[in-house]
């Protein structure tokens, strides 16, 4: 089987379902974003050497896989969807807090920077934040894409938590942001 096709030389593409969409379609946009991020995140696998941390982003990466797989289907064919699951967002949550047992209250914003790897997941959080805001994008039309919106938003918590946590890790003091010279 060849990889190309040519079906998309003329700037259009298909949805999952047949429907034909330009490829600047904010839907197109929206999946593409997270296919942005879900390869992003293969960097920080690739950075981390905590076996536990690149186990949950694994699964993360296989989650945004799902997510991307309702995203690309059309719309107008709902028997086709296939829901994406809240109970992924229990799952960042409690990590999440299990994360922050171990580290310092945050009183102050913090720059995205300190190593490679705390900057590469600090650029994968923004990559989700973008993700979330095509998602937002997205008309309204079945209530399943409420559950992804929830789910990128608090993914890109988990992240800064674990750009805080690989500092800590790493004893990287915080760069903390103020408005003094």
């Amino acid at each position: 089987m060849k990889i190309y096709t040519k079906k998309g030389d003329t700037g259009m593409t298909s949805l999952f379902g047949g429907k034909k969409v330009s490829k600047a379609d904010i839907r197109i946009e929206a999946y593409a974003t997270v296919d942005e991020l879900n390869s992003y995140l293969g960097i920080v696998i690739a950075l981390t050497g905590d076996i536990s941390i690149q186990r949950d982003l694994l699964s993360i990466q296989k989650r945004l896989f799902d997510l991307g797989v309702t995203l690309s289907t059309d719309p107008d064919k709902p028997e086709l969807i296939v829901p994406f699951k809240s109970r992924y967002t229990t799952v960042l949550e409690n990590r999440i807090d299990e994360m922050e047992e171990e580290l310092e209250p945050l009183k102050n914003f913090i720059l995205p920077s300190g190593s490679l790897l705390i900057s590469h997941t600090h650029v994968a959080r923004t990559i989700c934040r973008k993700a979330e805001r095509r998602v937002v994008a997205l008309p309204d039309e079945h209530d399943h894409y409420k559950s992804i919106i929830i789910y990128l938003n608090r993914l890109s918590d988990y992240l800064f938590v674990l750009a805080r946590k690989f500092a800590k890790d790493e004893g990287i003091n915080e760069n903390l942001w103020d408005n003094k010279d």
